[in-house]
């Protein structure tokens, strides 16, 4: 499975895995617990097996840094009695340009990545039992102001991540 990411800036990248530790702490399922350097919080834009973009979308990343705001939380079915638990990203004018941007360029995408059906979220735990998400959701920070910084390729079969836009130079 490939995908690409949006990554954050170092505050806000700071504030999820705070959500991360606080989950942790609580003793309940975190992403916080996946040690993997490749492991960031990030917004996925499109996933496929064989995702692929066109050179031509280089220029989508001109737009970064892209401020957002990370909302309340959301559920997805993980299994039977289990659940991906995630903060849900507000989908502004410019992220779901940005989206269906990437989308024009990009090929093999998933149906639940492509514009229509994509829920912009930063996950925080994955296969959390239904009866612990009380205990999840009380652990949890309020809403927070957030800024996309760079975009990365995700390939989980070689397990390595590459740029797709330059750093912001100070």
């Amino acid at each position: 499975m490939r995908s690409i990411e949006l990554t954050f800036d170092g505050p806000a990248e700071a504030c999820i895995r705070a959500d991360w530790a606080r989950l942790a702490a609580a003793g309940l399922p975190s992403l916080g617990s996946h040690t993997a350097p490749s492991n960031r919080p990030h917004i996925t834009l499109a996933a496929g097996n064989s995702l692929a973009v066109a050179a031509e979308a280089a220029g989508l990343w001109a737009g970064l840094p892209l401020d957002v705001r990370l909302g309340g939380l959301v559920l997805f079915p993980a299994g039977k009695g289990k659940y991906v638990l995630a903060r849900l990203v507000v989908g502004s004018r410019q992220l779901l340009a940005l989206h269906a941007g990437l989308h024009r360029q990009a090929n093999d995408a998933l149906p639940l990545t492509r514009p229509g059906a994509w829920t912009p979220h930063v996950t925080l735990a994955r296969r959390i039992p239904a009866e612990l998400l009380g205990a999840a959701v009380g652990t949890l920070a309020a809403t927070l102001e957030a800024r996309c910084t760079d975009a990365r390729l995700w390939d989980s079969t070689t397990r390595t991540v590459t740029a797709l836009n330059s750093p912001p130079t100070a």
